[in-house]
């Protein structure tokens, strides 16, 4: 039989609140880091980005955090049809922290949240059936409610001849023996929680848990013991994770000595946060048994995804791609914190940052009119007069958009913060402006001061859009500044989280050839930026687009790409630019604004054009330039089309 997933998991999920400051109590941390969180749901993202088709069964509430839940798992690819949303119950908070490298204080927020109330008429025997594998973890096993749920997901699959697997994750406080201030606690003897867990182990293929979990699943805090009345009651593969020293795998009678299981290579990094690796080494752990490797190779996945949990800020979001899982077995380990290797976080960047809001951009179709100094330079300018032609202009994006994907808008804060802030959440690619207009050598806008530290205000799924006049030909000093400048800005931007575009104008500053922009793109390479878009002049030649293209793909082959600009051409020069530049599979669009706004905003700023008539006019221009775009992109040459 084909199954349309290879996993389902089943039990907690919630909204993650991490302490943002290291090394501080978490009675003083001052602010938090939003991720989604709990066990099931971390696999379910974690299994997703190294391939596998995944899904989750769970319950969030009607509310904002069950709407960030589920809008988050489907950008990670999650199939979310199993997530329940609970008008009576609300999703699970956890606040938690990262004290030092031995504690990681958290409290978990779940007196009857949504995830608690499955029941099992929210498991449908149509969905289990049409998974390779279902996933349970052992908190889903302490209240009669949700295990009677777990258990009949779990005998659906074991009659369907399915694969089942358990993550123990014991949390002592969620099976009522700790108190709400033990949440960090990992081990609580009780007779009761053993007996529960003995009543459900033979229905599972693969057990997995640390010693600590072992020991209140087998009833001893001797761990071999422990495993053999585990395997006197499952006749399941058991999976043993033994920290620093890796884990260890049985499939069959369990030896005198842990050493004597099956293992795979373990990976020496710095312990930064321990929180979330047991999802994380699930997760790789589930690639190799579900793509049928060796243990020790599922072992070596495992202990690389919980190595990179260990090292990182954050659960789900700390869990590797495919690409960097094997990027980084190929290549090793360079430095033991992978936080701070470079290469490592540029590869996880690159191929995780679908997963942040804003989502994939394969194309976009740009309405720009975050323009400021062109608009006060326009008789009958005002600020308040500015800012209402710049929602006109989000209407007509909107109306062009008419929400389907592809579209985008650049708007600033300076005159179009209203708009700027009512597209978000429209389903726009959003890019602001961070230059001062005009500048040069670069300036910032005031409202990001003087450390730069405005940015973390910026919405998330914001591309941080800088504008910057250089040449080849630039001395030294001017050179020197501006790349200094434009590296700060791109570190505040992946610092917090937001995508990075970098527009380089050199025809503004002296003679261009060919080789121009290639130059400019490979020197601030060279500073260590890497854009996720460039945005670039429309080129009059193939060689020129050839050169700037090579440099990109040269530096970056995992860059978002490249967007065209206009530079207030008339649409028929920019008919033959986009012609040109539709050949090249990494331009993804165009960004284009007075060519749609400007007599718009001429007529509408001297009182001689209606809002409609603005709306009107702007949406029509701007709907002709998309068309004018997809027909240069059909009409490209067929293998750069399927590359793009």
């Amino acid at each position: 039989m084909t199954h349309p997933l290879d996993v389902i998991t089943i039990g907690r999920s919630s909204v993650d609140l991490y302490g943002a400051q290291i090394g501080g109590r978490l009675e003083d941390m001052g602010s938090f880091d939003k991720y989604i969180g709990g066990s099931p749901t971390n696999i379910a993202c974690g299994t997703a980005r190294l391939g596998l088709r995944s899904a989750v069964i769970t319950g969030v509430g009607d509310e904002h955090m069950g709407r960030f839940i589920t809008e988050q798992l489907a950008r990670e690819g999650v199939d979310t049809t199993g997530v329940k949303v609970d008008p009576e119950r609300l999703t699970a908070l956890v606040l938690l922290g990262i004290r030092d490298e031995h504690s990681f204080p958290l409290i978990f927020y779940r007196e009857n949240c949504a995830d608690m109330g499955l029941t099992e008429d929210d498991i449908d025997p149509a969905f289990i059936a049409r998974a390779r594998a279902v996933v349970a973890t052992g908190t889903h096993l302490s209240h009669p409610r949700v295990e009677a749920a777990t258990l009949k997901a779990l005998r659906l699959a074991r009659g369907n001849g399915q694969k089942t697997a358990l993550d123990i994750d014991y949390r002592p406080n969620l099976w009522g023996v700790a108190g709400h201030g033990a949440g960090e606690s990992r081990f609580v003897e009780s007779g009761k929680v053993t007996a529960k867990l003995q009543e459900t182990l033979h229905l599972f293929d693969l057990i997995v848990g640390t010693e600590e979990e072992f020991h209140i699943a087998g009833g001893s805090t001797d761990t071999i013991a422990a495993l053999r009345a585990v395997r006197a009651v499952s006749g399941a593969t058991l999976v043993c994770k033994r920290g620093p020293m890796g884990a260890v795998a049985f499939t069959g009678d369990i030896p005198g000595n842990l050493d004597e299981g099956e293992t795979g290579p373990g990976f020496a990094i710095e312990v930064f946060n321990v929180l979330g690796a047991g999802d994380g080494f699930m997760s790789g752990l589930l690639k190799g048994w579900l793509d049928g490797e060796p243990w020790p190779v599922a072992l070596k996945y495992a202990n690389a995804c919980g190595a990179f949990a260990v090292s990182r800020h954050g659960c789900a979001p700390a869990y590797p791609s495919w690409e960097e899982l094997r990027f980084f077995l190929d290549r090793g380990i360079r430095r033991p914190d992978l936080r701070n290797d470079t290469e490592l976080e540029q590869v996880h960047w690159a191929t995780t940052r679908h997963t942040r809001p804003g989502g994939d951009w394969p194309e976009v179709r740009t309405f720009a009119f975050d323009h400021r100094l062109q608009l006060e330079e326009m008789p009958g300018y005002t600020r308040q007069k500015g800012a209402a032609f710049k929602q006109l202009c989000l209407d007509a994006s909107l109306r062009v958009q008419d929400g389907r994907p592809g579209y985008g808008i650049l708007c600033d804060d300076r005159i179009g913060r209203a708009a700027l802030h009512r597209a978000a959440g429209t389903g726009l690619w959003i890019g602001r402006p961070a230059e001062l207009p005009g500048s040069r050598p670069i300036e910032f806008e005031p409202e990001l001061g003087d450390d730069l530290g405005g940015v973390q205000d910026w919405a998330r799924g914001t591309v941080v859009k800088l504008l910057v006049f250089c040449h080849p030909n630039d001395d030294a000093a001017t050179r020197a500044l501006q790349e200094a400048r434009v590296k700060r800005l791109y570190t505040a931007a992946r610092r917090n989280g937001l995508e990075f575009l970098l527009e380089v104008i050199p025809s503004k500053v002296g003679p261009v050839d060919d080789m121009t922009t290639a130059i400019l793109i490979q020197q601030f390479y060279d500073t260590g930026v890497f854009p996720d878009w460039w945005k670039l002049e429309p080129f009059r030649t193939e060689a020129a687009w050839t050169h700037a293209v090579d440099a990109i793909r040269r530096n970056d082959p995992r860059t978002r790409g490249i967007v065209v600009l206009g530079l207030d051409a008339p649409e028929d020069e920019l008919a033959q630019s986009f012609a040109l530049a539709a050949r090249q599979p990494l331009v993804r669009g165009f960004a284009v604004g007075r060519t749609i706004f400007g007599d718009a905003a001429r007529a509408w700023l001297a009182g001689g054009m209606s809002d409609t008539d603005a709306v009107a006019q702007m949406a029509e221009r701007y709907a002709r330039l998309c068309g004018i775009w997809d027909r240069a992109r059909a009409e490209a040459p067929a293998p750069q089309r399927q590359e793009a």
